[in-house]
């Protein structure tokens, strides 16, 4: 048994197409078999929501009277950095930028509350945000400052573009020294105290795809609450790593990169966040509808929570120092209970993603599919496969002066 991405699109135009999400799918399998699974579903969606510190949005603000070039000089929206080197008035503003004064940018471990994401999420919500810029002045380009309020209503471009997200597998983060530390993966108490990890295991889209079948370059994605884009592999992709025998990868490997219309989407699924001694980054949604063309992908979407397996770090010393230790490795049916065992000690587990908001974005382009709004997309390229060879490398520090 053998689809098309065209003929099933074909079944959503007439709407006839049987959608179900990456949780139903499951239990679907198990009662109706692979076989016969496959012979009924023509798409799963999937779900993933958390943190991805790799985001940003770029824009363009339209010229001033009289005209302004912005690159070369310093810009600012709500008090935080926002990158202009591109040219007149195109801005880049990443998920992880703080505000010149923050503490953080001080060497001090102070809270904070505001940065790159928080900006983010206030263009998405359709407030106004305040721009003050600075620059050199040219014959072209006379104007030195300006300081005004934009909003996303009136931006002649707005784009979400984030290079590395949907992390395929991650990190179980803990901590085997005496002091509380303060990671991206969240505050890891002391002691084997707790254990963060962030994915949505038998949702996330690249566990339902582990082996990037259908998923390419020019997928068709939800992204941040609108339609998006799979625009090329992400950074950090890293498909060689260990793998199960359902070729899910024990540890992480594949990454996004991703593009959309900032305009479409909604603060629901973009939303600023604050990590306590460590920065700020943003949550995002995304959901990836996996078409059903073989029985070999049903196989994939079917896997669950008890299959997947994920690495268990310590952040305290062999995370930052050196290549990391792996004290073990747990399932994601384990992690969601809320409680891992490591070296024999039974650890409270704290999730960065969010499940419940991971199975609303599959439910919402289960939804959108359904109603004949979404159409799947044949991707234009292909990932490099686990077999491709394609590694991530660590940085070849040489000594200042050596070429």
């Amino acid at each position: 048994m053998t689809k098309t991405i065209s003929e099933i699109n074909q079944k959503i135009k007439q709407g006839k197409a049987v959608v179900v999400t990456a949780a139903e799918i499951i239990e679907i399998a198990k009662q109706e078999g692979i076989k016969k699974a496959a012979e009924m579903v023509d798409v799963v969606t999937t779900g993933t929501f958390g943190p991805m510190c790799s985001s940003g949005a770029y824009f363009n603000i339209g010229h001033t009277k009289p005209r302004m070039k912005l690159g070369g000089g310093r810009s600012y929206l709500n008090d935080v950095p926002a990158y202009a080197a591109f040219a007149a008035v195109d801005l880049f503003i990443g998920a992880n930028a703080l505000p010149d004064d923050d503490p953080r940018n001080h060497n001090h471990p102070g809270d904070f509350n505001y940065g790159g994401g928080h900006v983010i999420e206030e263009l998405v919500a359709g407030h106004d945000v305040r721009l003050i810029a600075s620059a050199y002045g040219t014959d072209c380009y006379p104007r030195k400052k300006l300081e005004t309020w934009i909003n996303i209503k009136d931006l002649n471009e707005a784009v979400l573009f984030n290079m590395r997200n949907a992390y395929q597998n991650y990190n179980v983060a803990v901590n085997t020294s005496d002091k509380t530390i303060y990671t991206y993966m969240g505050v890891l108490k002391p002691r084997l105290g707790s254990a963060g990890y962030s994915s949505a295991g038998q949702l996330s889209p690249l566990m339902k795809d582990p082996c990037y079948k259908t998923i390419g370059v020019g997928t068709r994605i939800f992204l941040g609450g609108g339609v998006g884009y799979v625009a090329w592999p992400g950074t950090q992709f890293n498909p060689g790593v260990p793998r199960s025998e359902n070729g899910t990868p024990r540890g992480g490997a594949a990454t996004l990169c991703v593009i959309g219309d900032l305009k479409q989407m909604s603060p629901r699924y973009l939303v600023g966040t604050s990590m306590q001694g460590y920065g700020v980054s943003l949550a995002v949604g995304i959901g990836v509808p996996i078409p059903i063309l073989n029985e070999d992908i049903l196989r994939y979407t079917a896997i669950t929570d008890a299959e997947i397996f994920a690495p268990v770090i310590d952040y305290s010393s062999s995370y930052p120092n050196r290549e990391p230790d792996i004290l073990g490795e747990v399932s994601y049916a384990e992690l969601r209970s809320g409680k891992i065992k490591v070296q024999g000690k039974s650890i409270p587990t704290a999730a960065l993603s969010s499940y419940p908001r991971a199975l609303e974005i599959a439910n919402t382009l289960k939804d959108w599919i359904g109603k004949g709004e979404f159409l799947l997309s044949e991707p234009v390229a292909a990932l490099p496969g686990p077999e491709s060879g394609v590694t991530f490398k660590p940085l070849n520090e040489r000594p200042a002066g050596e070429y």
